[in-house]
């Protein structure tokens, strides 16, 4: 009997298990259906030597504090702050979009002042945003959203921006200064020795079981527990009951390259060129050094490893039917990406695996004084029954 079964381990079933165990003493069994842990942000060595990132680049960045220090106990950091480039018509453009964007694009020399006023003037205004095209074209107007954001939208999502919803580009800055930074939080780092390690520290613990290769159903046959959290599609979790949910997946082409360097920014996206989304070179953001250089190409797919919850009213009233069945789901415990179906960042999932870690102590604690409370009830009561001459039955109180 273990406290609890943590189905995947990645960042939210990982947080999870090293906060049971470590800050609760509870007995954890942690599987996953991959040979690894550290699910998406899992990193490794390539055959050159290199370390890559094998599921796309992972960026870590976060505003909090609290999640800061605590993913700091399980890792040194390197500063690293990510910048990002887009071909456009063959020149390199900074994204998100800033001054120098706009100067170079339309060969002007705006002042930030200037390059506001002339944004305000192409941009189309919209009543209600609806989607992700009308935030766009209302910031930056036709013809930055044909250059920047349509092409890549549709390769990446399947659908143009005008049917997705409007969180997909909400959350894309627009600047008239020269801030080049892809992120602007204030803790804004690489694992020093990568993400593999970071994961490796977090599950070193005597409480922890760790499970690799394994559906969860298998591993649940012949582990008994109290309680299960889960990490993984919340869809499958209850079998497809009100149909599949739809997601984006990626195919990745890893390459070595015989050169030091192949691209001057950790990312370069390509929007209207091919049939990939970006480039990826890992040596930008480990800062490690080496003769060689590994680059990653990004495919968007409709099949494969979910990845991308599709934001579309369509789904979000499939989920609907999901999360109301998991709130009524007893001892099961949904969390994280696939679970809630939401693209969260890194951070945002250590984040609700603290937040979600916080909650099951407190109903621990809560659960031990009414379990005191019930077994003072019941001394009480025996001790009526003794004093009325009845005998004491052989079972009447199990704790949980």
């Amino acid at each position: 009997m273990v406290d609890y079964l943590i189905v995947g381990a990645g960042f939210a079933g990982s947080v999870l298990a090293e906060r049971l165990a470590r800050g609760a003493g509870k007995s954890v069994v942690i599987c996953d259906r991959r040979n690894h842990i550290g699910g998406n942000a899992y990193d490794h060595y390539d055959s050159a030597g290199i370390l890559v990132h094998k599921y796309g680049p992972h960026i870590f960045h976060t505003n909090s504090k609290e999640i800061f220090d605590y993913l700091s106990r399980f890792t040194a950091w390197r500063k690293y702050e990510h910048r990002v480039l887009a071909s456009i018509d063959g020149t390199l453009l900074p994204v998100p979009i800033n001054l120098d964007t706009i100067n170079k694009f339309y060969n002007r020399n705006f002042s930030e002042c200037e390059a506001a006023q002339f944004l305000a003037s192409v941009a189309e205004p919209r009543q209600c945003l609806r989607t992700s095209e009308d935030v766009v074209v209302s910031k930056v107007g036709r013809e930055l959203y044909e250059k920047f954001f349509r092409g890549y939208t549709r390769k990446q999502w399947g659908v143009d921006p005008s049917e997705l919803e409007a969180q997909v580009t909400a959350r894309i800055p627009v600047r008239t200064n020269r801030d080049d930074r892809y992120f602007t939080d204030q803790f804004q780092f690489m694992p020093k020795h990568g993400y593999t390690r970071l994961f490796e520290n977090l599950l070193d613990h005597p409480q922890i079981e760790i499970v690799l290769n394994a559906d969860y159903r298998e591993v649940e046959k012949v582990t008994r527990c109290r309680k299960i959290i889960y990490t993984g599609p919340v869809d499958e979790f209850f079998g497809y009951r009100y149909g599949k949910l739809a997601y984006r997946s990626l195919q990745f082409q890893h390459t070595t390259l015989n050169c030091a360097q192949f691209q001057t920014a950790a990312v370069v996206n390509y929007p209207n060129d091919f049939s990939f989304t970006r480039i990826t070179e890992f040596k930008h953001l480990t800062g490690q050094q080496h003769a060689h250089t590994s680059v990653v190409c990004e495919y968007p797919r409709a099949e494969g490893d979910p990845y991308y919850p599709i934001p579309q009213p369509c789904n979000a009233a499939i989920y609907a039917k999901y999360r109301e069945l998991a709130a009524c789901t007893p001892n099961v415990h949904f969390v994280g990406r696939l679970a809630t179906y939401r693209y969260y960042n890194m951070d945002q999932v250590v984040g609700q695996a603290l937040t979600l870690y916080r909650k099951l102590i407190k109903a621990s604690v809560v659960g031990k004084n009414n379990e005191n409370e019930i077994s003072k009830d019941f001394d009480r009561t025996l001790g009526r029954s003794r004093m009325h001459g009845q005998s004491r039955p052989e079972s009447v109180f199990q704790p949980a």
